[in-house]
């Protein structure tokens, strides 16, 4: 029986990586024409159409201890996402979704800057680690610079960030009601950032927009069950299956070609997320 649970939620986390994949190949195709504050704003509001069902049936929302922080982590959630927007209409689309394997990075550097958890001498190779992995694939000073990539980094950061937050109000809070009031939180705060740059979307983006929330909601659902069935240093490398198949998607669509920077960049990155977190769960479990 624990054999069947590992391998479903292997093939889910499978499953979630290919359906985050398509949010780079959407954000793309849309590119010059969808406004990334836009795009950010009906990701989060067929998301939450999609979930609310579920919000009203089964979560007590009233409960949570919390109010402005929600609001506060919605804000950092959405400018996550529209920052990794940016990266995605404009950098290359491997090389964005490789700098944004950098969030467990930040992660375990901002739980020891911010919450003064204790690291040992492996996450801090690994935070190197991460480091040099970013030097790798942006190259800056060099010709092939791309300062678009910059906004692929400050994604991961601002993930990282919430995630940091997450943390802290999980103590208090149950992981429904964090969900729930997230995408609740978010939906309001993308009308107002959306306002200044709107322009009414055709049917087909309409669409793409829509099928992009969906894939959003359900992507959340696989990788919540999937960590209720096994656990999360077992999943944890099945998330960076989204760059070979983003880049699949890149040359096939965009004909763009990751180049070895890129893979060896991304190969470093992943080695350093495993290490650095790997390393943190070991120590809070001894």
């Amino acid at each position: 029986m624990k054999t069947e649970r590992t391998l479903l939620a292997a093939a889910l986390m499978v499953v979630a990586a290919f359906l985050n994949s398509l949010d780079a190949v959407i954000v793309r195709t849309l590119a010059g024409e969808v406004h990334p504050l836009m795009i950010g704003f009906f990701r989060s509001f067929f998301g939450l159409v999609v979930v609310l069902p579920w919000v009203f049936a089964r979560v007590d929302l009233k409960a949570s201890p919390y109010r402005f922080q929600h609001v506060l982590r919605a804000g950092l959630k959405l400018a996550s996402l529209v920052a990794l927007f940016v990266a995605f209409a404009h950098a290359p689309l491997a090389d964005a979704t490789a700098i944004n394997f950098t969030m467990p990075v930040f992660l375990v550097l901002g739980a020891w800057l911010l919450l003064g958890e204790r690291i040992g001498l492996s996450s801090i190779v690994g935070v190197i680690a991460g480091f040099a992995g970013i030097v790798i694939i942006i190259r800056p000073g060099a010709s092939a610079f791309d300062p678009w990539l910059l906004f692929a980094l400050a994604g991961a950061i601002l993930t990282a960030a919430s995630q940091l937050m997450l943390r802290r109000m999980a103590v208090h809070d149950t992981t429904q009601r964090l969900v729930a009031w997230n995408l609740i939180a978010t939906v309001p705060l993308g009308v107002l950032a959306m306002l200044p740059v709107w322009v009414t979307p055709t049917g087909g983006q309409i669409t793409l927009l829509a099928l992009q929330g969906g894939l959003g909601a359900l992507n959340m659902t696989l990788i919540t069950r999937a960590f209720g069935l096994a656990s999360a240093s077992f999943l944890a490398p099945f998330d960076f299956l989204r760059l070979p198949v983003v880049a699949f998607f890149a040359f096939l669509l965009f004909g763009e070609v990751a180049p070895v920077e890129t893979w060896a960049g991304a190969a470093i990155i992943c080695a350093a997320a495993l290490f650095s977190t790997g390393s943190t769960h070991f120590r809070r479990r001894k």
